[in-house]
């Protein structure tokens, strides 16, 4: 699987970081950091993290 995330649109509300802490992090200065091609055995986090961004910044590309 391969994600991106549009940092332009992004507004680190971390809802992504709740629904798949193995895939999105906020770092210690609060920046969002990502895994781009995360294991398909997180699939189902990394959808709920979609669906849960209120800015709509996450995208699934394969």
């Amino acid at each position: 699987m391969k994600i991106s995330v549009d940092m332009d649109v992004c507004d680190v509300h971390g809802q992504c970081a709740f629904a798949a802490p193995d895939v999105f992090q906020l770092d210690d200065v609060g920046d969002l950091t990502y895994d781009s091609e995360p294991d398909d055995s997180t699939r189902a986090n990394v959808e709920n993290a979609v669906r849960l961004c209120p800015v709509q910044a996450i995208r699934i590309l394969r």
